[in-house]
């Protein structure tokens, strides 16, 4: 489809732009307007040969025709551009791929994820300029005003403004990287489940995730941590259509694995096997990956390998303790060894500050106490829950637990 390509192509023709004139508003206007130009003109003509030289020879004249008509501060600029005969005398097609082009995807990608930038605004700068959102989709999918989310994309625009565009040196790369796969990981996680609104899932957010992961393991083939991210992504999003039943959430218990994408299954188990066999050193999204692995391998929930589970997780807290962790590992410690093992587990996140307000501890505590036996404070944890997220299928899946446990009284 035409628009999927238009989206591919978008993000490197930006990145080329940047790399040879900088300003990130400006460059993105011109591919916006190159974009639109090739929407109207490739419906009458069809595709051409070259596509992306056909847009990087659009943008860089939009661009050229702004810089001429600007101001008397902008005249050396426009000297300096009219000087460069790449700009100006590439025809319709030819390919421009120069030194360093097949890069500048990913380095658009480090310039999104400054650390300069918030979180959010890291995600929505990503969205924007190299996911080829719209503000206004992007809006939608955090559920707040366009407008406000306009002003975000603005203020990181400006906030990056004079960042170089290159890749950051070999002492911060991997730091770097490690924002731009959390950020990838956040926009994964909030399509696979949406903190709010009507709707468990954003399969088109998590779709666009996982397409920029791929770029992300295209550029980068032999970072086993990237690979383990898009194990993860894939193993995850394999159980989309059984997440939902009439609109309502269903758990893993309770899913129909038919309904599991099998091939999604496959390529993300062939990529985790190979990230671990060839890896120096373990990784958080490996070990999640392989965690995944084990659930979509079973054939039933009565055979997923627990003990796996567990062990797996007792790996992950090494690597990378954090409470979710150590939330996630209390459900396979009460697999294993009982419901009140798990509860003791979770005893200890009690005075956690990052957890105490989360819906999540009081759900798996309700869950807990349910296969305990004890569905008075299972009924009360689930309340809690519910009224904790802000998530509306979430919310109805725990208001009928609660009820469930009510009635077992």
């Amino acid at each position: 489809m035409t628009e999927d390509l238009l989206r591919e192509l978008a993000p490197q023709v930006l990145a080329i732009l940047m790399r040879r004139y900088g300003g990130l508003d400006t460059c993105e206007d011109a591919v916006q307007e190159a974009l639109l130009a090739a929407a109207t003109q490739w419906a009458e003509t069809g595709v051409p040969d070259n596509p992306r030289g056909w847009l990087l020879t659009v943008a860089t004249r939009r661009l050229t025709d702004w810089m001429r008509s600007d101001s008397a501060r902008r005249r050396r600029e426009d000297e300096d551009l009219l000087a460069t005969p790449a700009a100006l005398l590439v025809a319709p097609g030819a390919d421009e791929r120069g030194p360093g082009d097949a890069d500048d995807t990913l380095t658009l990608l480090f310039l999104c994820c400054h650390p300069s930038l918030s979180v959010p605004s890291q995600i929505a700068l990503t969205l924007r300029a190299v996911g080829g959102l719209t503000t206004a989709e992007i809006a939608k999918a955090f559920f707040v005003p366009e407008a406000t989310m306009a002003q975000r994309i603005s203020r990181a625009k400006q906030k990056v403004k004079g960042a170089r565009f290159t890749l950051p040196p070999a002492e911060e790369r991997d730091e770097r990287l490690n924002a731009v796969l959390h950020v990838l990981y956040l926009m994964f996680n909030e399509g696979y489940t949406a903190t709010t609104g009507p709707d468990l899932q954003r399969d088109d957010l998590a779709t666009e995730a996982i397409r920029l992961t791929r770029l992300v393991r295209r550029l980068l083939p032999s970072d086993w941590e990237v690979a383990g991210l898009l194990a993860l992504m894939l193993l995850t999003h394999a159980r989309r259509a059984a997440r939902t039943a009439d609109g309502e959430l269903v758990p893993l218990s309770e899913q129909d694995r038919s309904r599991w994408d099998r091939a999604l299954i496959e390529e993300g188990v062939a990529l985790v096997s190979e990230a671990l066999a060839k890896t120096r050193r373990l990784g958080a999204y490996q070990l999640q990956a392989a965690i995944a692995a084990v659930h979509d391998e079973a054939a039933s929930d009565d055979e997923t390998d627990w003990p796996q589970i567990l062990a797996l997780y007792d790996l992950l807290e090494r690597v990378a303790p954090n409470p979710m962790v150590t939330l996630n590992k209390a459900v396979a410690v009460a697999m294993t060894s009982g419901p009140a093992a798990g509860l003791a587990l979770l005893d200890s996140l009690a005075e956690d500050a990052r957890l105490t307000e989360h819906h999540r501890l009081h759900a798996v505590r309700a869950h807990l106490l349910e296969r305990a036996g004890n569905h008075t404070e299972a009924r009360e944890e689930y309340q809690l829950a519910a009224k904790r997220t802000t998530s509306l299928p979430e919310q109805r899946y725990l208001q009928r637990r609660a009820a469930a446990c009510s009635n077992q009284r």
